[in-house]
């Protein structure tokens, strides 16, 4: 993988793996296999679904074991102010909103580039007194040894503060000192 995030996640699954960097376009990096230079590579599923490539995937990893990186794959349309801002106004999903909102403000909570070993994922579903917001975040050693894993929860109308108090915790448990320097 060419994933910091994931390949920390991965040697922290203490499975003896040899992670090591691919780099390159998504052919590029399955020739790795089908070649015989390397037994797997690890890819967005996201990004192969998209691609038309599902029957490359041959196993899917368990978020509960690899958290994906904060929004990955949510896709955002920018547009300047004017009519066409109403248009697509039709394509926002509030609950993908309010989960990117809860991942993206757990990264940066934690002062963290898209680099970094963070993993998040958020879910919405209904809670005793409305829609609310789960969320899973991670913080990984780069060589895998050590971690810090949290989980939250709150109204899905405060994903931001969910976010922020997760990192906040995930902080008080020494996520810093896993991430490398900026």
């Amino acid at each position: 993988t060419g994933s910091p995030r994931r390949a920390a996640q991965l040697r922290a699954l203490g499975m003896d793996l040899d992670v090591v960097p691919v780099r390159g376009n998504v052919d590029t990096r399955l020739g790795f296999v089908s070649s015989g230079e390397l037994d797997a590579v690890v890819l967005a599923r996201a990004g192969l679904l998209r691609l038309g490539r599902a029957d490359a995937v041959t196993e899917t990893l368990d978020p509960l074991q690899v958290l994906p990186a904060p929004a990955q794959g949510a896709l955002a349309v920018e547009c300047r102010d004017g009519d066409l801002v109403g248009l697509l106004a039709a394509l926002d999903d509030l609950d993908s909103r309010t989960a990117v909102t809860a991942e993206r403000s757990l990264l940066a909570a934690l002062e963290a580039g898209c680099s970094a070993p963070v993993g998040a994922l958020a879910e919405i579903a209904e809670g005793d007194d409305g829609l609310e917001v789960f969320l899973r975040g991670v913080v990984v050693a780069l060589d895998g040894s050590d971690a810090v894993r949290l989980s939250a929860t709150g109204p899905a109308h405060e994903a931001l503060e969910v976010g922020q108090r997760l990192a906040a915790e995930l902080l008080d448990l020494g996520a810093a000192t896993l991430m490398p320097a900026r």
